[in-house]
Parts: structure tokens; sequence; C-alpha cells
């Protein structure tokens, strides 16, 4: 069988979101490690950096990658990225994985080339499926998978010493950037997967749209962000960042959220969606003062809203692409519970400064225990047939 034909390099969310899981689970593993002092994280130069590097240009450009280069097959008629291409896209993003891992023992200039390779790969592979379609709507989308790759280049520009100064700012931008998709994509998934459900099930109230509002909360999303990385604390941020949430949460109490609650693998989309609202509050409370701290609102934006999203958008895609019920497996639903734990546990550390590590050593085994149930549950998901084959 070639790897043309064979499941798992048929679909690119399959090698994507299999591998991320396990990527889930050891970044995070060796993050913490680091923090107490042991392994490779502990002999890099700033091993906060290398936290927010890897989880953005490695677990959540991974997932955009297996999300986008799927969904565009659909968005665009044209035939799934799969086979050689897509065992290049993967084996470029592994060999990012490990130069990062091992930057100390490497020359510089080298782990950045080896790095940028997947961003840049990514970056030309959905400009020319979404642009060579002529998919004027999901223009968007290359925009920001391009604007990624830049901020990666900023990174290592940064870290090199070539434009001092510029990594941290990096990191927090790409994280603005990827909230931007978060919003688009979130808007046409979840209450689309809402109402269909519902109206499956008879009833009449479903998801209300409403353009105006979706454009609204896409620019307040896109301002607060611009905003946050030019004008850190601020008034100006803080009334940006409150309208955002503001805007984020008149939107999802439109979208019939609470009439899920007994279909998980729905309902997790909704309460992924609230840590939006949630952590531009917290944002708008920091930037107008010490009265949360920043890191709090960080998490509860990136952890939260971008990684609960992550998990909740794979675990459903994973099944309706490979031909099964869209239900959740146990397993699945306890991992939903503990990445949220999670999520909660990771927010309040900074404000409970003194269990601060350990808070974060917990946040850190729920986030591991999730992502390795996820991995246990769809391995078998992700690397076989279809079920209906």
């Amino acid at each position: 069988m070639t790897g043309a034909t064979h499941p798992f390099l048929s679909y690119a969310f399959r090698p994507f979101f299999l591998l991320n899981g396990v990527f889930a689970m050891l970044v995070i593993a060796l993050w913490v490690f680091g923090l107490h002092g042991l392994g490779p994280v502990a002999l890099t130069g700033n091993g906060v950096l290398w936290h927010g590097h890897e989880m953005l240009f490695g677990f959540v450009l991974a997932a955009i990658a297996g999300f986008v280069l799927t969904a565009v097959a659909t968005w665009t008629g044209r035939p799934p990225v799969q086979g050689v291409l897509l065992a290049s896209l993967v084996l470029a993003w592994l060999a990012g994985r490990l130069v990062m891992l091992f930057d100390t023992f490497l020359p510089a200039v080298i782990v950045a080339t080896v790095d940028l390779l997947f961003a840049l790969m990514l970056s030309i592979v959905v400009g020319r499926e979404i642009i060579g379609a002529r998919n004027r709507r999901n223009y968007p989308v290359v925009i920001i998978v391009v604007l990624l790759a830049v901020m990666n280049l900023r990174y290592h520009l940064g870290v090199q010493g070539l434009v001092p100064g510029v990594e941290q700012g990096a990191l927090l931008e790409s994280i603005h950037i990827i909230l931007v998709l978060v919003t688009i994509i979130a808007g046409r998934i979840v209450p689309s997967f809402t109402a269909n459900w519902l109206r499956a099930r008879g009833a009449t109230r479903l998801p209300r749209g409403n353009t105006r509002l979706d454009i609204l909360t896409i620019l307040a999303t896109v301002l607060t962000g611009l905003a946050a990385t030019i004008a850190f604390p601020h008034p100006i941020t803080g009334v940006m960042a409150a309208i955002a949430a503001v805007l984020h949460g008149y939107r999802l109490s439109g979208w019939r959220g609470l009439e899920t609650t007994s279909e998980p693998l729905l309902f997790v989309l909704h309460v992924a969606y609230l840590w939006l609202p949630i952590g531009y509050g917290l944002l708008a409370l920091s930037a107008f003062g010490q009265l949360v701290p920043f890191t709090a609102a960080l998490h509860a934006l990136a952890m939260g809203s971008i990684g609960s999203m992550i998990l909740a958008v794979t675990t459903r895609v994973a099944l309706g692409h490979t031909g099964r019920a869209l239900q959740a497996a146990r397993l699945t639903v306890v991992a939903y519970g503990l990445l949220m734990l999670a999520v909660l546990t990771r927010v309040l550390g900074p404000v409970l400064a003194g269990a601060s590590t350990a808070l974060i050593d917990l946040a850190a085994v729920g986030w591991v225990s999730s992502f390795a149930l996820f991995t246990w549950v769809y391995w078998p998901i992700l690397t076989g047939p279809r079920a209906d084959a």
C-alpha cells in the first residue's frame, strides 16, 4: 500500500491530529520538568520563550494545518492534500520540533531555518489551494497562516539578536492572530453544528445568525489584539478588551448552547468559546491596573479558548471525516473535563501567587492527562480506514 493511498496520509487531520496529541503531552511535560531544573528545556537560554514558541508554532500551528488542509477540500472542491505532499509537511513539522528541543546544541541559523520550513510550506500550500481556487471567502485564512509564518520569523530574528527584543512581542501577537482565526472559524461551525443537531430533534428555536454582529466581533478581536500589543497596560486596551468580551458573550448567547448539554461533542464547542469573553474580560481588568495579573488573562485566552477549541474541534472532525457517529466516547468526555479543570487551575495560578508553582504542576497534569486520553481513544480512529469503507 503506497503513502498516497494509505488512510493515515489520506487527509491532513489524521497525521497532524494524532501527532499533535502526543506532542501536547510531551511539550507540557518537558516544560514543567524544565521549571524544576530537569531535562533539555532547563538548558535552553529562556525556557519561557521556548514554551511559548512550541505551544504556538508547534502545537497550535499543527492543529491549524490539520483542520485547514482538511477543510480546504470542502471549501474549494479540490482534491485533499495527501500522500507525498502531506508527508513532507508532517516531516517538516517534526524536524522543527526536534531542532527546537535541542536548540542549545545546534547553530542558531540551522534551528531557525529548519523550524521556519514548516510554516513556510504550510503558507504556500494553503495559499495555493484557496487562492488557486479563487475561494475569496477564505482569503483571511491564508492571511492568518502567512502572518503566523512571519511571526515565527520575527521570533527567530529576536532570539538570534538580529532584531533584539522582538521575540516576546512575536509570541504575544501570534496569540491574538490565532484568536482572530478562532473567532472566524467558530462563528461558522458552532452555530451550524448546533442548528443541525437541534433541527434533527425537531427544535424550532435555532441559533440566530447575525452577520453584522459577526463582523463587529471579528473587528473588535483584531483591534483588541493591536491595542494589547502596542499599548499595554493602558485604558484604551482595557476598553477594547471589554467591548470584545461583551460582543463575544452576546454572540455566544445566541447559539443555544445550553440546549446541547446532552451532547458533549457539541456542548464542548460552546464551553471552549466561552473562554473568549472570559479571557477578554480578564484582559480588560488587567489593562486597567493590577486587578488581575496579565498571565491569568493570557492563559484564559491561549490555553482556554485556543487550547480547548482545538481539542473540541479535533475530536469532532476526526469522527465526522472517518465515517463515524458524532458521539463522544466516555473517555473523550473525561478528557474535556480534565482540560477545563486544567485551564481553570492555570488561570488561578497567577492570582494565588503563593501556590503558583503547585498550580502550574497541577494544571500540567490535567492537560497531559486530557491529551493522553485523546490519543488513546483516537489512535485507531486516525490510523485506520473509514468506518463506512
